[in-house]
């Protein structure tokens, strides 16, 4: 359960301030909604209190750990399938709102962008997967985020800067 001002994630559109806590009537039914601002942009989302897959608490140490550590590990198949199937497998792992599945997408990118060039869409993904993380690792750690960042791009050597 979250509190008015607490942070959460809403998978696809990064990280969130409940606003506020609103009954509404559906129907006969009356449903409670947590009111989430995402920071990105200011737009409002209305999540039912009792979804499960809505939002979500930002993530841990120990889960920051982890998404470096998929960042670091470049021992993977790139997906060499036509971009648009990439794509989509790629925008599906975004919206689960893992933020490990959003480092694995963000990895592929970046190994992808060594052997041949992005699509327009493929760029815009890696820097929407990179602002991300970013914006979560540090409201979750009280680091600024252009030095989480500039950690993302330290985990690929040679200049391969997005953004």
């Amino acid at each position: 359960m979250f509190n008015i001002g607490d942070y959460a994630v809403c998978p696809g559109h990064g990280v969130g301030q409940v606003v506020d806590i609103e009954e509404k009537e559906l129907g006969e039914a009356t449903m409670k909604f947590y009111i989430v601002k995402v920071i990105a942009n200011g737009m409002k989302v209305m999540v039912p209190t009792t979804s499960e897959d809505g939002i979500r608490a930002l993530v841990d140490q120990t889960e920051v750990d982890g998404v470096f550590d998929v960042l670091k590990d470049h021992d993977v198949e790139v997906d060499n399938s036509t971009w648009n199937r990439r794509y989509r497998e790629y925008m599906l792992k975004v919206k689960t709102g893992s933020l490990i599945e959003i480092a694995e997408v963000l990895r592929a990118l970046f190994l992808l962008k060594k052997k041949k060039n992005l699509s327009f869409g493929e760029k815009k993904m890696l820097d929407q997967c990179k602002d991300l993380i970013a914006q979560e690792v540090s409201i979750s750690g009280g680091i600024d985020s252009i030095k989480i960042k500039e950690d993302i791009d330290n985990c690929f050597p040679q200049g391969s800067t997005a953004s």
